[in-house]
């Protein structure tokens, strides 16, 4: 990149480029240099004679940037495109779900990238990780009709029994995207562990219908991505048993010695002074980033949150690839029952209440049409303001930009309309209620009032379900 051209010079928004695109076949020619798209001799694979390659950086509203590659051979006519994504590898995996009720939700834009796998629940069909596209939920799954039925004419004669079988496939798969009687509503996800998949999201719609969630990798996804190698990953496992072993060998021969003699560590950095009180000290402790697999030092601080329960704030940051994470956790038993508490935020001072929102807690703010499902932004320990401003960023990073020049302007001016009035919540301009449903009752508002009750909160606690129990892992939980 040359000195005097900027990131938004090379990656406009899709509606710029096809003007700029426009405008260069207007006037009868395409140049690599200084015009939106770039032309590249390539080897075509099929004849091996040179074809060509052409790229478009872009940005994708709402998203991120990519690029978007097309290649032909003039001399056999082989042609394919596929995208590249021009951003750098999430810190985590993200995970897409879309509940698919209606025929128009087929629409959806969706861009799937070479490391991401998309599976159709209900239809038990899975698209195992492969080139980078930009389509939507149709485009899917009508490629993979073309694909079923490009060899069908030979299987009808060879294997007439398989050429049936998949005939009936590709007739359910039609009747899903035709939304036939007693069809919908389908399931559709998308699993990328390198963050740079997504699926479109429509504001002011349920919130069962798309969720979004993000994850740590495992060391197996970190090797498919080239993070590591194997032989890092074998190494780190190598380490942390021979680690594990010691501490085992350790504390036989503490055994042995007698409690008088044993030399007693926990591990933590405070063991070695004379400080006694750990919950007014920062532990810290080694650990081996989830990124890299090199060491890093972890931080953990116990807090008591008054008339509520300790909560433990830890934090890990990795020197090695600048990988970060801060997570809240609470202790204790697991509850017998689940907790709801309802805050009415009538004055702006009852924004700087602290919140703790952990990760199995959802919240909605009717007012806001603001529905948060669990696991949504992880565990939180921050003020009502905070968590509000968490929330814009997060939804302006991911889901909406000013310049969305692809959606329609009544979807624009929803999305608009939805920031202008979360900016007035955050700056106090508006009431409105806060709703917390934690299964786990690990989540707390500030009783500004306590330790009598506060007039404008409601707490209740509730029976979990069983879908409830299954999601948290409680039903197979054996306690003998």
């Amino acid at each position: 990149m040359s000195s005097g051209e900027t990131n938004d010079d090379l990656f406009g928004t899709v509606g710029d480029q096809a003007e700029a695109v426009n405008q260069d076949i207007k006037k009868g020619y395409q140049d690599a240099e200084g015009h939106p798209i770039h032309e590249v001799e390539s080897l075509c694979m099929n004849c091996h004679e040179n074809g060509t390659t052409r790229m478009l950086l872009t940005t994708i509203p709402f998203f991120r940037e990519i690029i978007i590659m097309s290649f032909e051979c003039p001399h056999c006519g082989l042609k394919n495109s596929e995208i590249q994504p021009a951003a750098q590898i999430a810190e985590k995996g993200s995970r897409y779900i879309l509940k698919i009720e209606d025929k128009k939700d087929f629409n959806r834009q969706v861009v799937k990238s070479e490391s991401s796998t998309c599976k159709f629940h209900e239809l038990d069909i899975e698209i195992p990780p492969k080139r980078g596209q930009l389509t939507n939920v149709e485009g899917l799954l009508s490629e993979m009709i073309e694909d079923l039925e490009s060899d069908q004419e030979a299987r009808k004669s060879i294997q007439p029994e398989v050429y049936e079988k998949i005939n009936q496939v590709i007739a359910k798969i039609k009747s899903y995207i035709n939304a036939e009687p007693n069809t919908l509503p389908l399931t559709f996800s998308i699993d990328d562990p390198a963050g740079n998949s997504w699926v479109e999201y429509v504001p002011d719609e349920p919130s069962h219908k798309w969720s979004m969630y993000e994850y740590s990798r495992t060391a197996e996804q970190n090797v498919f991505l080239g993070l590591i190698s194997a032989d890092d990953v074998l190494m780190a496992k190598q380490e942390e048993a021979a680690s594990k072993k010691a501490a085992t060998d350790s504390n036989v021969s503490n055994r042995e010695l007698g409690d008088d003699q044993a030399v007693k560590s926990s591990g933590f950095i405070s063991d070695e002074t004379e400080i006694e009180n750990l919950d007014n000290e920062v532990q810290t402790f080694h650990a081996t980033c989830s990124s890299c697999y090199k060491p890093c030092a972890t931080h953990m601080k116990t807090v008591n949150i008054p008339h509520f329960k300790d909560v433990i704030i830890m934090s890990t940051v990795c020197t090695n690839c600048g990988y970060k994470s801060n997570e809240v956790k609470t202790g204790g038993a697991i509850p017998e029952k689940g907790r709801k508490i309802t805050l009415k935020v009538t004055d702006p001072e009852d924004l700087a209440r602290d919140i703790l929102k952990s990760e199995t807690c959802g919240m909605t703010i009717p007012e806001l049409n603001l529905d948060l499902t669990s696991g949504t932004l992880g565990g939180r320990f921050t003020t009502i303001e905070g968590l509000l401003t968490q929330v814009k960023e997060e939804l302006h990073s991911r889901v909406f930009q000013q310049t969305s020049d692809s959606m329609d302007d009544e979807t624009k001016t929803r999305w608009t309309t939805f920031f202008a009035r979360l900016q007035d919540a955050i700056d106090g301009k508006v009431g409105f209620t806060i709703s917390m449903i934690d299964p786990l009752a690990s989540s707390y508002i500030q009783n500004v009032y306590a330790p009598d009750n506060d007039p404008n909160m409601e707490i209740e606690e509730f029976e979990r379900s069983h879908e409830q129990n299954e999601d948290l892992g409680l039903n197979d939980m054996k306690t003998d």
